[in-house]
């Protein structure tokens, strides 16, 4: 790579899905996915085949995303929980290093309430610490996923509701090619944060526009390979299926693959503007997905498990200036990982009190150290405090481990030759050193952030107050300053 074009300081486009699962592209060999923008731009990008969400959960990703910490130091372990501010995250390095900031989409780490997501009580993030070091364009909202009409609508700096006009995603979309035209004429690079909510749930017709729902008219949708008619006795109300819902499980899918087709054209309509405008000389641009759905896979619904349709999420980095314009990767990066390595990558120091890895010599070709796996977990249920759905898990390029605290259930999977992971080996002959040694890794991860893995009842009697994080693992109290 020429110096040159290494000197200035790159700008970050960071894009991501809700809920698109790795599996439902049609570069990840999906011939029912619609998605031709997206598979292109997995050819001019690099690809990291063995990206995982840590927390496979809206919140605990987001938070994760932006204090590159795990969900135990973060104490985002429900969804509709108030995030403790106390955190150096990515933002602030960003506007210490000289960078613009812009953030549009779902926030989702404000609310305190279950619920009553409409009120601009939880839905304005308001300006300050809230929004976690975002101090330029903020047009966001904490949570909601009906994209038409009374619930589109987004926060600038007031409670103020703006609402949009058509389908969110477009008008979002929209959004950001406007930013990214204003972030052009300025004088310093910029960081610009995209959280799209689709193909997020509702899947019914009325929350994608009809000229895609017609595409997928005629499609036949079928169960997945390994789905199971019963619930996982260790699932929450929100990945359990009604019989109803099992019965409307292939319309969900419809739904979804019709918004993921928008999702498709949306991308590559913002890719476009990105190259007309000349920021793909010198920016690291990502597409990425916060977590995946299962469809009834083992027996479940939705998010929240360590199962690959789950934690699996696509993960496409270019940056031409660095010469990352094509091929794959197959580190397993974990989303703690994200923040330090592109942090790294931008010439900005990483915060010392953050817990993933930079990866970023390994990606560039640079030699470098790799994750021997990466530690997953659950903390409890979706967004209500309930035991008995906690887990962790160990995922390598090869296996998953996992272990349920209920009940102390233990899992071993082969990816490779069980890639729909139907074959539970843990007392399979000639296996109990490849659970040992995964196990002892998990554990040993676990160790060095404090993670005592506890059941959710615990993180609500020591951790939350109302719905807001006082303390987590890392965190003694909530006047607790972390390094900056």
């Amino acid at each position: 790579m020429e110096d040159s074009k290494m000197s200035k300081k790159p700008n970050l486009i960071y894009v991501f899905a809700d809920q698109l699962r790795w599996n439902s592209l049609g570069c990840h060999g999906d011939a029912l996915a619609q998605t031709p923008g997206i598979d292109a731009f997995s050819e001019r990008s690099l690809e990291l085949c063995n990206a995982v969400s840590g927390h496979p959960v809206c919140a605990p990703y987001r938070a994760s995303l932006f204090t590159g910490k795990y969900t135990t130091s973060t104490g985002m372990v429900i969804n509709e929980i108030r995030m403790n501010t106390n955190h150096r995250c990515f933002a602030h390095v960003l506007n210490d290093g000289g960078y613009e900031t812009a953030y549009i989409g779902k926030w989702h780490m404000y609310a305190a309430e279950l619920g009553n997501h409409y009120d601009p009580k939880n839905s304005y993030i308001p300006k300050g610490p809230d929004r976690l070091g975002f101090d330029g364009l903020f047009a966001g909202y904490n949570f909601h996923h009906n994209y038409y009409g009374a619930a589109a609508y987004y926060h600038l700096n007031s409670p103020e509701k703006h609402y949009v006009s058509g389908y969110e995603p477009d008008a979002q979309t929209d959004m950001a090619i406007e930013c990214l035209k204003d972030l052009k004429e300025g004088e310093k690079p910029f960081a610009l944060f995209l959280s799209l909510g689709t193909p997020h749930d509702p899947w019914v017709p009325e929350n994608v526009p009809g000229e895609y729902l017609d595409r997928f008219r005629d499609t036949e949708f079928t169960l997945p390979e390994n789905y199971l008619p019963d619930n996982d006795p260790h699932a929450d109300d929100w990945a359990k299926l009604s019989p109803r819902e099992r019965k409307e499980l292939t319309e969900w899918m419809r739904v979804y693959y019709a918004m993921t087709a928008n999702l498709d054209s949306n991308i590559s309509r913002l890719l476009e503007e990105i190259r007309r405008m000349g920021l793909d000389e010198n920016s690291i641009i990502i597409f990425t997905s916060d977590h995946g759905e299962l469809f009834g896979a083992h027996g479940r619904r939705a998010k929240n498990i360590f199962y690959e349709e789950a934690v699996r999420v696509p993960f496409f980095m270019r940056y031409k200036a660095a010469g990352l314009t094509g091929g794959s990767s197959d580190i397993c990066l974990n989303t703690v990982d994200i923040m330090p390595t592109l942090l790294t990558m931008m010439g900005l120091p990483v915060p010392s009190e953050v817990e993933g890895q930079d990866y970023s010599k390994a990606l560039l070709g640079q030699g470098g150290a790799e994750p021997e796996g990466a530690l997953m977990m659950g903390t409890g249920a979706t967004a209500a405090w309930e035991d008995g759905h906690e887990w962790r898990a160990f995922r390598t390029k090869e296996y998953t481990y996992a272990v349920y605290k209920s009940d102390g259930q233990e899992l071993l999977f082969d990816n490779i030759h069980d890639p729909m992971q139907m074959k539970n080996l843990i007392n399979a002959p000639g296996y109990a050193h490849i659970a040992e040694e995964l196990r002892e890794k998990m554990l040993a991860e676990m160790k060095k952030i404090s993670d005592t893995f506890e059941s959710s009842s615990y993180y609500e009697k020591n951790w939350v107050e109302d719905r807001l994080i006082i303390r987590t693992a890392t965190l003694a109290e909530r006047g607790a300053k972390c390094p900056r």
